[in-house]
């Protein structure tokens, strides 16, 4: 049969899974079951979309072998298909819908972190199958939105060294695992353990201000912050405010009647 080019003729699917970064193959017969059940459920987003005719929870699949294969029943959605043609001509994906499109994002970022895994979607609908990898850049265009910063952040040094290329690798609080290159000197003359503890650090780099994502970043130096609670500070601080509103019987009031409530 010749790939459809138009119309609603009903054709099936295949999404397919490649993981090798588990240290082998994923297969029908091995799978994690967290990658399993999140396969599943990303599949499930795709075909139903906004406004699509399928329903994805209850379009039957049958499981095919080569890595893990979900294929779907024949299906006739033209908005689907149509989604799934512009993605074959055109990598940026502002014109596909929030649903589908959040899971393409997220394969794109995990196929770019883990280069062992890619995905693949096939079907005689489709000129040809459809690759999510490292070496594909799925995006739209707000992820294009980059500008150079320099700033402090704030987590966790998690790996330090290298021979060729120093580098860092920093947890950040919102979970970003940020490689940071830089000079030799900095972790030579650093007199402290920083490994496994959190650590504020300062860092050149590209910046996402859509995404707020991090590329290309540059370890500067390593910074002492050691924040703590002066209890004695704090008391003297709360005597001098104390003082200056002694003469004002109700603050609350007399701050509403500064901003002109109740006028």
């Amino acid at each position: 049969m010749q790939p459809h080019n138009g119309g609603v003729e009903a054709q099936s699917i295949i999404f397919k899974l490649h993981d090798e970064s588990a240290g082998y193959a994923v297969s029908p017969q091995r799978i994690p079951l967290a990658s399993l059940r999140g396969f599943a459920d990303e599949v499930a987003d795709l075909l139903r979309g906004e406004g699509s005719r399928q329903d994805g929870g209850q379009v039957e699949v049958s499981v095919v072998a080569g890595s893990l294969g979900l294929q779907t029943e024949p299906l006739a959605d033209p908005g689907l298909f149509a989604d799934l043609r512009r993605l074959g001509v055109d990598e940026r994906l502002d014109g596909i819908g929030a649903r589908r499109r959040a899971v393409l994002e997220k394969w794109q970022i995990r196929a770019r972190k883990t280069p062992q895994v890619r995905f693949e979607i096939e079907s005689l609908a489709l000129a040809s199958p459809l690759v999510i990898s490292a070496a594909t850049d799925y995006r739209t265009q707000a992820a294009d939105q980059w500008v150079r910063v320099e700033r402090y952040v704030q987590g966790e040094v998690e790996e330090v060294g290298g021979s060729d290329r120093v580098n860092a690798h920093i947890r950040l609080a919102d979970g970003e695992r940020l490689k940071v290159d830089t000079d030799r000197s900095v972790l030579r003359d650093d007199k402290v353990n920083r490994l496994y503890k959190s650590s504020m650090v300062r860092i050149s780099a590209e910046y996402n201000v859509a995404t707020r994502q991090h590329r290309n970043a540059r370890l500067i130096e390593f910074v002492d912050y050691a924040p703590k609670f002066d209890e004695s500070e704090f008391e003297r601080l709360t005597a001098v405010g104390r003082q200056a509103w002694k003469d004002v019987p109700d603050a609350s009031a007399w701050v509403d009647a500064l901003r002109g409530h109740g006028e």
